[in-house]
């Protein structure tokens, strides 16, 4: 049994993974780590390879792709009951590498594999969620962040009609598409046990600091301190959607009266007509849906 079991997702980073691969193999090796390696070959396959790591006694398993395949990785490892006893490294080769942004991971793959070797960890939470999937009930943990309505509907759009288009291309004509054919919602949204009403453009859940490929969109989250940054976007108009959009890249969107973060351990939404749910980036389900903290849950290599 290897001390280390790498999950390498060949498709991530637009299909560069798959180029990096075999210079990350060869500078693990010439580092002495003690590993296996196994690719995915489908979406939802790296969950399977993870709890079977767990349940071959890994101390160590390591992501190599993007923030989807860190989240499945997670999904795994939870199902296999290994969150406390696995530590888990990320070699990040994904177009956004958002987590690693605000957990001090390096994006250049040379360093992160340097620290895989004497690993320091940092534990963090995890976020709980579930909703309404295609086939019933969905309870799945997401380790960035988590959304509904607008955000979801992107992720939606870009993940499902223009997904052949590329990272960058499908990004924006999903961005484009959903701002002309999205419609604010009424909500009810209950927080640590406060209910509000509202009518929002998007909620979003956030352990991390940056979502979308750099995007600030919770700027003062801390993914160790038991709480999500709830980020709302009240009812504002599409070209005042438009022109505040930019302002995520620096976290200036904040200073919009129309936008606010709240602080909270556990969070339901549910809306009067039909709201898309996105969690790491991937199409999870519609709500109603409910967002509980898993405090100091995941032990990461930093």
């Amino acid at each position: 049994m290897s001390y280390a079991q790498l999950i390498v997702n060949p498709t991530a980073g637009a299909g560069k993974t798959a180029q990096k691969w075999p210079g990350i193999k060869e500078q693990l090796q010439n580092l002495g780590l003690d590993f296996e390696y196994s690719l995915t070959e489908a979406p939802g396959h790296a969950v399977e390879l993870a709890a079977s790591a767990a349940k071959k006694g890994c101390k160590l398993v390591v992501s190599v792709g993007g923030d989807g395949t860190i989240s499945e990785i997670v999904n795994g490892l939870y199902n296999a009951n290994a969150l406390k006893d696995i530590m888990l490294g990320i070699i990040s080769t994904g177009t956004g590498a958002d987590y690693i942004r605000t957990i001090g991971i390096p994006r250049a793959c040379e360093e992160a594999c340097q620290r895989l070797v004497k690993p320091e960890t940092r534990i963090v939470d995890l976020g709980i969620l579930e909703c309404t999937g295609s086939k019933g009930k969905i309870k799945r943990l997401f380790v960035n962040f988590a959304g509904l309505g607008f955000d979801a509907e992107i992720v939606k759009a870009t993940t499902q009609t223009y997904k052949a288009m590329g990272a960058t291309a499908s990004y924006l004509l999903g961005l484009l598409s959903t701002l002309v054919s999205y419609r604010n919602k009424e909500v009810s949204i209950t927080m640590d046990g406060e209910v509000e009403q509202r009518k929002v453009v998007t909620i979003l859940m956030g352990h991390g600091k940056y979502g979308g490929g750099g995007m600030m969109t919770t700027p003062n989250a801390d993914p160790s301190d038991g709480l999500f940054d709830v980020m709302i976007v009240d009812n504002i108009s599409k070209p005042d959607l438009l022109k505040t959009l930019p302002k995520i890249y620096d976290g200036t969107h904040l200073t919009h009266p129309k936008v606010s973060v709240k602080r909270a351990r556990e969070v339901e939404v549910r809306p009067k007509l039909k709201m898309a749910i996105q969690a790491d980036g991937d199409l999870i389900g519609e709500a109603p849906g409910h967002f509980q903290v898993l405090p100091s849950a995941l032990k990461v290599v930093v």
